[in-house]
């Protein structure tokens, strides 16, 4: 019956309902084109390490700001459409991060076979291809497979990228390159807030438009994922994680608390009768938070000692969340928005800087591979528990659950490292 009302649907929206989806894949086209001219000229436009970054950036932008986070703005739509409970959206969420959680744990044996660039690169090319084919199938489970694949090549663009965007920073001595490299998801993030909500219930067209800008992001970042010591391929290193158990298990809490936001954060609003203007304001804006918070976090991340930066952006990121509930009122929402877009990347960039401080860079690939695990696996089930909580309470429940988790993670980081905890002597020096 699910199946066959949606085909009537199509149907009865004839020409013009295809022509709205054609319009939808061109607005994608052209918003991308424009918002790629803007961060470049922002970051830098040269072949600097900080301009090469906002050329990377793209590929987070594509792995992460599309086919991860924009899932959040089509909830309402699929949902009505294909008459979802919150718990099987949050199932869909699920799916793309298991596939995150595979692709990790595969990276590190990609980027032997491949090398670090060609693992990028053709992360890339499969990532466009999942997202344009997320409009194919209204069959749950094809949509549960499309939404793996997806997770999985992304979490290969965001791993390899990492590396190069390390290396980066090792060429220029700043964290900038770093914290510009995951910047670039707030940019995929402002191209659906600003496109999606205006094409109402045609989330195949928005599937579609995000397949295109993403195939058109590969072609501009090409050039940009390319790193001098890829001829050293062959060695990925080893997995350094008990050393850094604590920034682990950090990083852990917040994937398991931050996604949750960003996926309901519009059914919260579809829920308190949101106007579609409202939907897309608040996302925008948190998309812009994304690009900006480089300039608000490099500093603090290259030189606050310890994990200092990253208990401080956690408390903002959870006190921001929270913000939500207190009202339903576009202001306070937005505010929240804001909040939450300065912070929630700036969280990877600083565990990032971290690692690249304290472990020798030939063990960087499987270090970050081990932690993206760590990752994955918190961001999978994430939001199929909050959405089960969510099913037997409200949506509020899912902004409430990025509060808690994110609030416990910052404490835990803000707690001094005991006397026996290893921390290498050069960490500290170079923080500093």
């Amino acid at each position: 019956m699910q199946d066959r009302g949606a085909r009537a649907r199509r149907v009865d929206g004839g020409t013009l309902g295809d022509r709205h989806e054609h319009d939808g894949t061109d607005r994608f086209v052209h918003c991308a084109s424009v918002e790629i001219v803007l961060i470049s000229s922002i970051y830098g436009v040269g072949m600097t390490a900080v301009g090469q970054a906002a050329r990377l950036a793209l590929g987070t932008a594509s792995a992460l700001g599309l086919a991860r986070f924009a899932y959040g703005l089509l909830v309402p739509a699929m949902r009505d459409d294909l008459r979802w409970t919150l718990a099987e959206a949050g199932v869909v969420s699920t799916a793309n991060g298991l596939g995150y959680l595979l692709g990790a744990v595969a990276t590190a044996a990609v980027v032997r076979w491949w090398g670090t660039v060609a693992a990028f690169r053709w992360g890339m090319v499969i990532t466009a291809v999942a997202l344009a084919g997320t409009a194919v199938s209204h069959v749950f489970v094809v949509m549960l497979a499309i939404r793996v694949l997806a997770g999985a090549s992304g979490a290969v663009v965001f791993i390899a990228g990492g590396v190069i965007a390390a290396r980066l920073a090792t060429r220029a001595g700043s964290s900038m390159p770093i914290t510009v490299y995951f910047a670039g998801t707030g940019l995929g993030i402002v191209l659906s807030g600003a496109t999606v909500p205006g094409l109402g219930e045609h989330w195949q067209a928005a599937w579609g438009g995000m397949g295109a800008a993403a195939g058109l992001a590969t072609l501009i970042c090409w050039r940009a994922a390319s790193i001098d010591e890829e001829r050293q391929t062959g060695d990925v290193g080893r997995a350094r994680v008990r050393p850094l158990w604590r920034l682990a298990v950090v990083y852990f809490l917040f994937a398991a608390g931050y996604i949750t936001y960003i996926t309901f954060l519009s059914v919260y609003l579809a829920d308190r009768h949101a106007p579609t203007v409202q939907v897309a304001l608040t996302w925008t804006v948190l998309g812009a938070g994304v690009v900006v918070a480089p300039a608000l976090w490099s500093r603090p991340v290259t030189r606050w000692r310890g994990m200092r930066a990253l208990a401080v952006v956690l408390g903002v990121l959870a006190g921001g969340a929270a913000l939500a509930l207190l009202s339903p009122s576009s202001v306070v929402v937005i505010a929240s928005a804001v909040a939450y877009g300065m912070t929630f990347m700036a969280v990877p960039a600083a565990v990032t800087a971290h690692i690249r401080t304290a472990v020798p860079p030939a063990d960087w690939t499987a270090t970050l591979a081990a932690f993206t695990i760590l990752f994955a696996t918190g961001q999978t089930v994430g939001p199929w528990l909050a959405g089960i909580l969510a099913d037997h309470t409200s949506t509020a429940a899912t902004l409430a659950w990025t509060a808690a988790l994110c609030a416990v993670a910052a404490l835990l980081a803000a707690v001094p490292p005991g006397r026996r905890t290893p921390a290498p002597p050069a960490v500290d020096a170079e923080i500093r």
